[in-house]
């Protein structure tokens, strides 16, 4: 077991998490203070228990949402409405994540809540899931619950190849030199463990 990510772990990562001072969307950009309790407890509910499948949520976290600094894709203007939380999931993720939240007791969401937001369109299924708990926990519930145990098992080694698979075999994304160098960078500055 790793030990737990702490504020100081993302900011010593990013260091651009210890404010919201500068942010383009003051409303949605959080802190290394606000995200780290969240992301920690978002590992333990979708067991990530490995540095290296930890360390793929926040370099997803990290590089998609501008080091905390969105929640709601903006880009290019006006951006996608629906795509969101901290690793910019799909309108068609984030409906599954909220239908999947309403069956977790305790969630603070209901069937009758998603059903209803499904009716409004996107934007209002996005809103469900977009609040700081469920915001921050959308990588470990996409880790845990969308990807392959194969897929799985690479990211748990905590190698490149494992993590351009995650991206290419479960996220459905390309693999760029940004994001490899943002993944490298939560490794070798967690240095295997938070």
């Amino acid at each position: 077991m790793v030990n737990t990510i702490t504020p100081q772990s993302l900011i010593t990562l990013a260091p651009s998490t210890s404010s919201c001072a500068s942010a383009s969307y003051p409303d949605e950009c959080r802190t290394a203070s606000i995200a780290a309790p969240a992301i920690a407890a978002s590992f333990k509910q979708f067991k990530l228990n490995t540095f290296g499948a930890q360390a793929a949520a926040v370099a997803i976290q990290l590089f998609e949402s501008g080091n905390f600094q969105y929640s709601k894709n903006h880009f290019p203007a006006p951006g996608r409405p629906g795509q969101g939380t901290r690793n910019m999931q799909s309108p068609a993720f984030n409906e599954k994540y909220a239908e999947y939240l309403a069956t977790v007791p305790g969630s603070g969401i209901t069937e009758e809540q998603v059903e209803a937001a499904k009716a409004k369109g996107p934007a209002d299924v996005l809103e469900l899931v977009n609040g700081d708990r469920w915001g921050f926990g959308s990588a470990a519930w996409f880790i845990g619950t969308q990807c392959s145990e194969d897929v799985r098992k690479g990211l748990d080694l905590g190698t490149q190849v494992g993590f351009e698979r995650g991206l290419t075999e479960c996220a459905g994304t390309e693999v760029t030199a940004d994001r490899i160098s943002g993944w490298r960078l939560v490794v070798k500055g967690g240095g295997g463990k938070w």
